[in-house]
């Protein structure tokens, strides 16, 4: 059993199923630029690096992909005026969510959620599915001068709650979480069901990998 002092949660790809919403301003933003869209599928393996990282990938098809900037620059204004109009109408709480958060809460637990995600997308994001409140810190992409992989975001947060990184604990679902962990000297587990473009979790050697944060029961001690 695990005895973490504090926790981290990772958003799209962890607690929250963003795709749909992701990737019909993806598909519509490239029908404005007069291109073909590009689809769902494709738009799940791109997700997790953030927006400006999607929209590069968006435009030319390509996970390392760089577009010409003329056309960047016009296509990522017009993504964050979607975005920003379809945040949260199409994106879910991946099962077994609200039973992990409800489990952690109830045993005490610090929670924080860490996310590459813009503070203007993630806020609205979190407080429309009902889960703003289970946090007492979110830090998103833009929060400080750093973003995972990086371990910074981790470290700042457990400063915040005054918890040695070494009992700290985070939850993800891609391989940049795994190395904001290693980096940090947190312990990591991974979701099996997330966004690691297309690639198992597994390889990436997390702690542990679970199907569902309702797992987490077995994997966390509860309450003394």
């Amino acid at each position: 059993m695990l005895r973490p002092k504090m926790i981290l949660i990772d958003l799209d790809g962890t607690l929250v199923d963003s795709v749909p919403d992701l990737a019909y301003c993806v598909d519509e933003m490239m029908v404005r630029l007069g291109r073909p869209p590009r689809g769902a599928a494709a738009v799940r393996n791109w997700v997790g690096n953030g927006v400006e990282r999607l929209v590069r990938r968006a435009l030319t098809g390509e996970l390392d992909g760089e577009p010409p900037d003329a056309d960047y620059a016009l296509a990522y204004p017009l993504f964050l005026e979607l975005y920003s109009e379809n945040t949260s109408g199409r994106s879910m709480l991946y099962p077994g969510v609200r039973e992990g958060l409800d489990y952690l809460r109830d045993a005490g637990y610090p929670l924080g959620c860490v996310t590459n995600k813009a503070a203007q997308f993630t806020l609205p994001l979190l407080k429309d599915l009902g889960v703003l409140d289970d946090f007492g810190i979110v830090v998103s992409g833009d929060t400080l001068p750093e973003k995972k992989p990086h371990p910074l975001p981790l470290l700042h947060t457990a400063r915040h709650f005054g918890v040695d990184p070494a009992e700290s604990l985070m939850i993800g679902d891609s391989v940049s979480d795994v190395k904001a962990a290693r980096a940090a000297g947190f312990s990591i587990i991974c979701t099996s069901y997330g966004y690691n473009h297309g690639q198992d979790i597994r390889e990436a050697h997390p702690d542990g990998v679970i199907d569902s944060l309702a797992e987490l029961k077995g994997l966390v001690a509860g309450a003394a």
